[in-house]
């Protein structure tokens, strides 16, 4: 019983500046009803995304990080379950947005790119996951939709394919897919559904708009824009148990593939 009354919780790990898909993501769960938990390194982006949900009549909390490391995911999972105790609360959605690009010439990649990659997109992703999990199975399943929880992954182009300049990028991506899989296999028949998102094109955001044209920023079909990509979260999040979906890949209508 206390399930179905509890709040649903979203917890979301990577906001880049505020502007792209995990601040999107962020607004459109709390403007559904979620409370949602923030996590990104470095306090500012972190405390101005909450207290702007919370000023729209939203429920947000700022979980600033030092880094993605296990010390620190593994602690602010421990603060969020504090803010977020049961039974008033329920962790029903996780997604891991973090990211680190590297985008250099094979001989040019140092070992402090590769690390720091697959640091991010690696294990950070692990240390991410298990948390989310381990809060999911405390959940009792939730009707009608049948599911303790939903994880989800935000990947990329280059979890599926390298290119000339993406060898550090796309070994983490490539990492990060095999992660979402094995758990979409591992934990769909305890009702935990995880889902990858691949992110093919270019997203509208206030970094692309500082170096693209403006006849791109303007142009619908050429680029990806956040708040679509939320809705595709969100959409994923309240699919039922008969059809759930593991990959979904998302890109403007004009993107070549």
């Amino acid at each position: 019983m206390a399930s179905q009354v509890a709040k649903r919780v979203l917890v979301v790990a990577g906001l880049g500046n505020g502007s792209g898909t995990g601040a999107s993501t962020a607004r459109l769960f709390a403007n559904s009803g979620y409370s949602v938990a923030l996590i990104a390194r470095g306090a500012d982006t972190v405390d101005k995304i909450a207290e702007e949900i919370n000023k729209s009549g939203g429920h947000a909390v700022a979980f600033p990080v030092a880094s993605y490391s296990d010390e620190d995911i593994t602690t602010v999972w421990k603060s969020i379950h504090t803010k977020f105790p049961k039974p008033e609360y329920a962790i029903r959605a996780a997604v891991f947005n973090a990211s680190h690009g590297v985008w250099k010439p094979f001989l040019e990649v140092t070992p402090q790119d590769v690390q720091d990659c697959l640091q991010t997109s690696v294990a950070a992703a692990f240390s991410f996951s298990r948390g989310a999990i381990l809060a999911f199975k405390e959940n009792d399943i939730e009707q009608p939709n049948g599911k303790r929880g939903a994880l989800i992954f935000t990947g990329a182009t280059a979890s599926l394919r390298g290119n000339v300049v993406t060898s550090a990028f796309a070994a983490g991506k490539f990492g990060t897919r095999a992660l979402s899989q094995s758990l979409a296999k591992e934990f769909g028949k305890e009702n935990i559904h995880v889902a990858h998102s691949i992110i093919d094109g270019g997203i509208l955001t206030e970094r692309s708009q500082s170096t693209r044209s403006p006849e791109w920023q303007a142009n619908a079909d050429v680029r990806l824009s956040p708040e679509s990509i939320a809705a595709s979260y969100l959409y994923l999040v309240n699919q039922d148990r008969s059809a759930w979906t593991w990959e979904l890949d998302l890109r403007p209508a004009h993107e070549k593939w």
